[in-house]
């Protein structure tokens, strides 16, 4: 019966984290250009919305960000696609989590949970031709990054990310000899 009521945490381990770490050294040098209220204004009206009527471009909902049009991230390297307002669209949550790195079309119209085709939404093929148009009109930046710091220093950048998921790793088995130890003490 206890078990029916009590569950233990996760528990976590440090290379659980190496996908953050991932992520992080992507994020890490990718710009960020704040747009200026006029190409707010520009960005909100080729998607049919003003100020007073943004909402998730993907499904209608309030929207409460503003997700990556176009992934920053692909198989654990960047795109090429930069945050700025031209790669952003309002979403709500459920959208952009479910979202995540897919390209945004093919998920909208995929079987993925709280995607627009699998929430129902009715007017879907009308929100696609919206943002076929905010795509083909607001034109996002794709930036060649090893092009522009050179094929020496962009390969030096991810040999720092894999030494550090090699550290990960080396600190996770000394982690596990630590907690056997303890273990051991206590039983």
């Amino acid at each position: 019966m206890n078990k029916k009521v009590f569950r233990m945490p996760n528990p976590t381990t440090i290379t659980a984290r190496t996908s953050s770490i991932t992520n992080a050294f992507v994020n890490g040098i990718i710009p960020i250009l704040e747009p200026s209220p006029e190409e707010i204004i520009d960005a909100l009206e080729i998607l049919g919305m003003t100020e007073e009527t943004i909402c998730c471009a993907y499904c209608g909902d309030p929207h409460t960000e503003w997700d990556h049009f176009h992934p920053l991230i692909k198989n654990k390297r960047p795109t090429g696609y930069i945050s700025e307002i031209h790669n952003l669209v309002p979403a709500c949550g459920k959208c952009n989590q479910s979202k995540g790195n897919k390209d945004w079309k093919q998920w909208m119209l995929s079987s993925a949970a709280l995607s627009p085709k699998t929430r129902g939404i009715p007017d879907l093929e009308e929100r696609i031709e919206r943002l076929t148009a905010y795509e083909q009109t607001a034109c996002p930046i794709r930036i060649d990054f090893e092009k522009i710091v050179g094929k020496d220093v962009w390969e030096q950048h991810w040999r720092n990310c894999e030494n550090l998921h090699q550290m990960m790793h080396d600190c996770q088995l000394f982690s596990n000899e630590i907690k056997k130890t303890i273990l051991e003490s206590i039983e």
